[in-house]
């Protein structure tokens, strides 16, 4: 069963949200959340495996600092950013911040609830309306060498730095060091960043994933 928390300020939205993922046998939705204030008072006596946020909530704390403040004090948790915004900026912002996921409001039904699943299982999930906008930001001035591709792509993928050193035949050091390289390069953070950078640069497509 995947316990999951809603943050959002619209309340007709939550209870929409509510209704359709609990129509599915894995799914509960143990607590939901107005605020981001609301829900860091929540989330200590709510069981949760995945939280959905909504990033433009007006006043107090924004969906992008509830997320940091979610990641630090629950770094187990699965965060999932709902919102009606494709700017890269905040993709990657949400990202920095900890979240594992970022669909739009406007998806189907059904992108929603893939994305629960898939940060579930430790999976990064891009909404495939947002991956497109991002492969339409390329930038081929950007070039990696041929084992920084191979270690992006392995990183989209989920790969572990044991999984991917037995993979390309290198020791776990030599992985550390290309990832660091990749992360100083690519100016990201984690991996769940990598994934869109990987997308960007057509390492891996998004039905891969």
């Amino acid at each position: 069963m995947i316990r999951v928390v809603l943050i959002d300020d619209h309340k007709v939205v939550s209870r929409g949200v509510k209704t359709y993922l609990e129509s599915f046998p894995d799914m509960t939705v143990t607590g939901i959340a107005t605020s981001g204030e609301e829900a860091l008072q929540l989330l200590p006596t709510c069981p949760a495996d995945v939280v959905i946020v909504d990033l433009l909530m007006p006043g107090g704390i924004d969906g992008v600092e509830t997320t940091r403040r979610i990641h630090a004090a629950y770094p187990q948790l699965k965060i999932v950013a709902l919102t009606a915004s494709i700017d890269e900026a905040r993709l990657m912002g949400v990202l920095r911040a900890g979240a594992h996921g970022y669909v739009r409001k406007d998806a189907e039904p059904e992108t929603l609830l893939a994305a629960v699943r898939a940060v579930f299982k430790g999976k990064t999930y891009v909404d495939p309306s947002v991956a497109g906008t991002v492969l339409q930001m390329n930038d081929p001035r950007d070039e990696l060498t041929t084992r920084e591709t191979e270690v992006l792509r392995a990183l989209a993928f989920g790969r572990s730095n044991k999984e991917i050193a037995t993979e390309l035949f290198i020791s776990e050091e030599t992985v550390k060091t290309h990832v660091g390289r990749l992360f100083s390069k690519l100016g990201i953070e984690n991996r769940a960043q990598a994934v869109v950078q990987a997308l960007k640069r057509r390492i891996v497509a998004i039905d891969d994933l």
